[in-house]
């Protein structure tokens, strides 16, 4: 019954994760409510999304919705950004993390309400003096904490005037890039149940190709309330998880 549950979490997290980011705040609680060790519980996480994004990835790629020579330096400065973030959370307590993770869910909430923009531009993502110094910081909080990283980056996307189905695959990517080391370090760190991480896996491989098709059918102007809604519910959750 327990790998029943963790399945349907994987669909159900993975396709709200790719629309709009915020998976984690479906699939770390029901994890670790079903008495999963935590360590084990975001191994898992990790694990699974470093798969499932890839392969949404790969299907808005083989769709010609973007070609990697726009998107192929995101890699190694996202990986960075997750590396670095994870050295970072080995010198920082718990308390000051979820301090910081409100503090940006926060600003990226009280942004999009005063912003117009609303993913409707034309426009691919470049290097610029915004765009790398944006995805190494998200690629740190990645990190860092984890949850809410994608909405973050949709915000960040939608800032840049990225239309709304690149930023779904450039999401994805990141997301893989940040997600690997991560993936790699519980690995070798012993701390992943495999039983349990393959059958999330599992799941989100589902949820991911429900998710991007989704996507594509999305009138882009319904995004920023969903990003949004979305964002409250990641505060809310990080808040009542630090009051306790």
């Amino acid at each position: 019954m327990e790998y029943i549950i963790i399945f349907f979490t994987g669909i159900i997290s993975t396709t709200l994760g790719t629309i709009a980011g915020g998976g984690g705040l479906i699939s770390l609680p029901t994890m670790l409510v079903l008495g999963i060790p935590v360590h084990s519980a975001i191994g898992a996480n990790k694990v699974s999304n470093t798969v499932s994004s890839f392969s949404s990835f790969i299907h808005l790629l083989r769709q010609k919705k973007i070609n990697m020579k726009e998107c192929y330096w995101m890699i190694p400065i996202s990986l960075l950004g997750g590396w670095s973030g994870g050295f970072i959370a080995s010198l920082i307590s718990a308390d000051y993390l979820y301090i910081i993770a409100v503090i940006l869910l926060l600003f990226a909430f009280v942004t999009s309400l005063i912003g117009k923009r609303d993913f409707t531009g034309e426009n691919g993502l470049r290097p610029s003096k915004i765009s790398i110094p944006g995805l190494y910081s998200i690629g740190i909080y990645d990190g860092l904490f984890g949850p809410g990283q994608g909405t973050l980056m949709f915000y960040l996307f939608g800032y840049l005037k990225v239309d709304y189905i690149r930023a779904v695959a450039y999401v994805r990517l990141a997301t893989f890039s940040s997600c690997i080391g991560a993936a790699i370090m519980y690995i070798s760190a012993g701390k992943i149940i495999w039983g349990l991480t393959i059958t999330l896996l599992c799941g989100s491989v589902i949820g991911a190709q429900i998710g991007v098709r989704l996507a594509e059918k999305l009138n882009p102007v319904y995004i920023k309330p969903i990003l949004r809604a979305v964002t409250l519910a990641i505060i809310i959750q990080v808040v009542v998880e630090n009051m306790w």
